[in-house]
């Protein structure tokens, strides 16, 4: 009788399409896909409440890693398009290159991100979740979502259109609401979908609302909006997907009856829901208005800062709109910037490190007394392995309720002389490689060799050529000192020709060197997500970092990987510039001079290559002298790097990211 009661207050809150004929079976009997109705009916009331003001969080795109974490059940088969596909792998062993794949079989990632932007959002939410803020999440529905990357054996990478079926995805479900978005020529018609995000003991949501325009309302052009992240290929496009973020958002939001305090721009893309906002009220009013509205910048990178002329804004909006943008948002150059105009409309500014605030400083030295910094962090229930978590729950004393408090893993340092734990802490780290090993079986890959990955987006300042840029000399460390692994994923941006041009000059490097196979594997694998990424932090020796500073502003990727002990290399940039002090690996390079930013172009690869090798020698002989082909010495100082990485991540997590959100950017109790 109870749980009837749930369903029907539940369907009186979230209005389902088709909830009869395909959602029945699976939200029913208190459940929703699997997990506990109630914690929806909860959250769902309290956004609605005039007691609680809650927070909007828009951003443009969500890696929510449902392949791994907190994943749904459905009673329906979900489409064969929702499948990861097999990929391929391109490596120096070439005839398993031609006859074996990658296989999966796993659900793919809910396909609305396209890398540590969208991860990161994914990784804030969750925490939100379980911090039981009331909190919505509004995002958009991508009908194509980023790309599938394929490989030209030889000729790099060869983007393809990606398909996948939401109306089979478990979790996410559309609703009978729809907005409109009203345009200068046209009304574009939104369709609304949602997906829960759960914390992790399944008692509280934030709803992520998707916005879809694919939709028999609208015309053609209107229907791609929503197709495809980051279409850069149209103005247009390009322009109108950030005004289907920011309108679209605040008006679903009024549609769904939220009651919504701040507004929290995660980067300029959603800028325009100030703009919405705005429509209709006095000076004074708009100045008021700011207080409701909070930015995050992501990125010191020129690329990153949206900047569109006022006849592309003419063209596609209304007067009054335009007017609102040229108030504040207009350049000296007379162009509408996207980051100028959210900085003038929030009353908190936050850069994501503190290198990257220092950088801010340069770049805007108007706005320096208004930034401040929260350094990012990862969710640590999503990507602390299953051999990690096991081992803590193996020394209770010292790492009591770890999983609520993460901060706890700081005492990690107390069992530095247990010989036990050391023991444990290295076999646990070998579980997770021999995954990976199992993995890429038919590339040979050894458990017992020195193992070292790079995987990120593809892109200049992130320089992912870094380490093949002397083919010879790695063949002469493996030779010298002993054999090496080297894993490298990321994708580049459709448009972006310099990033294909890196993954070509990788590829032709990686092909000439078959007959090295047994001393030096490289292996590229196809079509970098979230699974992977989440094997590859936890499994390999050491994660290498390379950005040319200061164009890093945070990356993540590394927090990832100290949370399960793995070892650091890198440039000091982004948030490593607070960990110099710790030994949880090594630290190379170029480093820009105090008070410049210098040229994201100039990449330093000659000079800093030759420092990568030299720390690469000594890590690797380290590595040797601790593991003999199994034989363990326990009391080597890798491990004792291994305990500073767990330490060092107790305060890289979205739990101290949060608690600094609270009372800095939204002052929340």
């Amino acid at each position: 009788m109870e749980e009837n009661k749930l369903i029907k207050e539940f369907y009186s809150l979230v209005q389902v399409d088709d909830y009869d004929g395909h959602y029945a079976k699976d939200i029913k009997d208190g459940s929703y896909f699997g997990m506990p109705l109630k914690s929806i009916v909860e959250a769902e009331k309290r956004l609605r409440s005039e007691k609680n003001a809650g927070i909007a969080y828009f951003s443009m795109e969500y890696g929510l890693a449902t392949s791994c974490y907190n994943q749904f059940s459905s009673q329906l088969a979900s489409g064969p398009s929702n499948k990861v596909p097999e990929n391929a792998v391109f490596s120096n062993f070439r005839v398993a290159d031609y006859f074996f794949a990658l296989h999966q079989n796993n659900v793919i990632d809910l396909p609305i991100y396209s890398g540590g932007l969208g991860v990161l959002a994914g990784d804030t939410v969750k925490t939100m979740a379980d911090y039981k803020l009331p909190v919505a999440a509004i995002g958009i529905l991508w009908s194509s979502g980023y790309f599938r990357q394929k490989f030209w054996f030889k000729y790099g990478q060869a983007p393809e259109k990606m398909h996948w079926d939401p109306y089979t995805y478990p979790g996410l479900v559309p609703l009978k609401n729809k907005i409109k978005i009203f345009l200068k020529n046209e009304d574009v018609y939104i369709k609304l979908w949602k997906y829960y995000v759960y914390s992790h003991e399944h008692d509280a949501v934030v709803p992520l609302i998707l916005l879809d325009s694919n939709i028999d309302n609208n015309s053609q052009f209107a229907k791609e909006l929503t197709d495809q992240l980051y279409r850069s290929d149209n103005v247009s496009l390009k322009l109108l997907q950030r005004v289907v973020l920011g309108f679209g958002g605040v008006n679903a939001l009024e549609e769904l009856g939220y009651n919504i305090d701040k507004y929290h721009l995660n980067e300029g893309h959603a800028v325009f829901a100030f703009v919405a906002k705005a429509r209709g009220l006095k000076n004074d009013q708009m100045e008021k208005l700011k207080s409701n509205f909070v930015y995050t910048c992501h990125t010191p990178v020129e690329a990153g800062h949206d900047k569109f002329s006022f006849d592309d804004l003419n063209k596609v909006l209304k007067k009054e709109d335009v007017d609102i943008i040229d108030r504040f948002g207009k350049e000296r150059s007379g162009l509408a910037n996207l980051t100028l105009l959210s900085m003038n409309i929030s009353s908190s500014i936050n850069a994501v490190s503190h290198n990257h605030q220092k950088v801010m400083h340069i770049q805007f030295p108007r706005y320096k007394d208004q930034v401040q910094y929260v350094t990012n962090g990862v969710h640590p229930y999503t990507w602390m392995s299953q051999s990690f978590q096991e081992l803590f729950e193996k020394f209770p004393a010292t790492f009591p309720d770890f999983r609520s408090n993460p901060m706890i893993l700081s005492r990690a340092h107390e069992l530095k002389t247990n010989l036990d734990f050391r023991a444990q802490l290295w076999q646990a780290h070998q579980e997770n490689k021999a995954s990976l090993s199992k993995l890429l079986e038919k590339w040979s890959l050894d458990k017992n060799l020195f193992t070292i990955c790079w995987a990120r987006r593809m892109a200049a300042y992130k320089r992912p050529s870094l380490i093949l840029h002397d083919i010879n000399r790695l063949v002469q460390i493996a030779e010298k000192i002993g054999p090496l692994q080297i894993i490298l994923a990321g994708k580049a941006h459709p448009n972006d020709n310099l990033g294909f041009t890196y993954i070509n000059e990788m590829m032709d490097k990686v092909d000439k060197l078959n007959e090295d196979y047994n001393k030096l594997k490289i292996i590229v694998l196809e079509n970098y997500d979230i699974a992977l990424a989440k094997m590859l932090t936890s499994s390999v020796d050491v994660w290498l970092n390379n950005p040319l500073p200061p164009f890093e502003a945070s990356g993540t990727s590394g927090m990832k990987a100290i949370l399960n002990a793995v070892l650091q290399m890198s440039t000091v940039d982004g948030w490593m510039a607070e960990v110099t002090d710790k030994k949880i690996g090594a630290f190379f390079g170029y480093k820009n001079a105090e008070g410049s930013v210098g040229n994201e172009f100039d990449l330093h690869m000659n000079e800093d290559s030759a420092e990568l090798y030299s720390a690469m020698e000594e890590m690797i002989g380290l590595y040797y002298k601790t593991n003999q082909r199994g034989k363990l010495d326990v009391s080597s100082g890798w491990i004792d790097m291994m305990i500073e990485c767990i330490c060092t991540s107790s305060q890289f997590n979205t739990y101290r990211m949060l608690d600094q959100y609270k009372q800095l950017v939204w002052k929340i109790a």
